[in-house]
């Protein structure tokens, strides 16, 4: 696994980046998340080392924009690039999450055709109206592999309409001390749904306030993912 990251910064763009943990953290370094810029990391797919070999070895899962949106506008100057680099290393298989799912056709390079074998592409939907919104776009989309990523969750969802050409759904709550709460009852609620369409499923994380059979707990960041495994319920 490798994370690149070739720009930095984001604009809060929906409900769900109300407590976003890249705002929080660069709150506390003093660093003003809404000015997008370029970064050291850019050309990270294709460095080499001194033997001339590609630094990130060959087979891998590269996490692009994990800390930002690829779709971002303020990138459209330096995507097209990422895309070249993105073909150079066919090696590799890169993972990107959006909310701006609408920008996609004016983001792609001229020959996407029905998509890069080598790209998975994950819709985030935070509630029901993002969901029906984001997704009714998403179903229409040239991409070989689809992901929604509904995370933070912070409503019931149904995603029945939606589930056709997706290989995983991810679940997960919200972290922050004002974070709203996650009800296991949606979790498991969207685990049948994707048992019914034989669709992944993954519970990645609980949230800070999590409510299971009518009672709310308040848990400690660090244990968000590792009580999500101990629910054992991915598909």
């Amino acid at each position: 696994m490798a994370m690149w990251n070739p720009w930095r910064g984001c604009h809060r763009h929906s409900e769900g980046c109300k407590y976003c943990y890249i705002h929080k953290g660069d709150a506390r370094k003093g660093i003003d998340t809404n000015n997008i810029v370029k970064t050291d990391n850019f050309y990270a797919p294709i460095a080499k080392n001194k033997r001339g070999d590609y630094k990130i070895k060959s087979g891998q899962n590269v996490y692009l924009c994990f800390s930002t949106d690829f779709l971002i506008e303020e990138a459209d100057i330096w995507r097209d690039e990422c895309w070249e680099m993105i073909k150079e290393r066919s090696d590799l298989h890169f993972i990107f999450l959006t909310k701006r799912i609408e920008r996609f056709t004016e983001c792609i390079p001229d020959d996407w055709n029905d998509g890069y074998e080598n790209v998975t592409v994950g819709c985030t939907v935070e509630n029901q109206s993002n969901a029906d919104y984001r997704l009714s776009v998403f179903n229409g989309l040239p991409i070989k592999h689809k992901n929604i990523i509904c995370q933070p969750m912070i409503e019931k969802i149904n995603l029945e309409l939606y589930l056709s050409e997706v290989e995983l759904i991810v679940v997960g709550g919200e972290s922050d001390k004002n974070a709203r709460p996650l009800n296991y009852d949606w979790v498991l609620d969207i685990r049948e749904q994707c048992k019914v369409s034989n669709v992944r499923f993954e519970f990645r994380q609980c949230g800070t306030y999590f409510i299971k059979d009518g009672k709310e707990y308040t848990l400690n960041t660090r244990e968000l993912c590792s009580q999500a495994r101990k629910a054992n319920i991915n598909l």
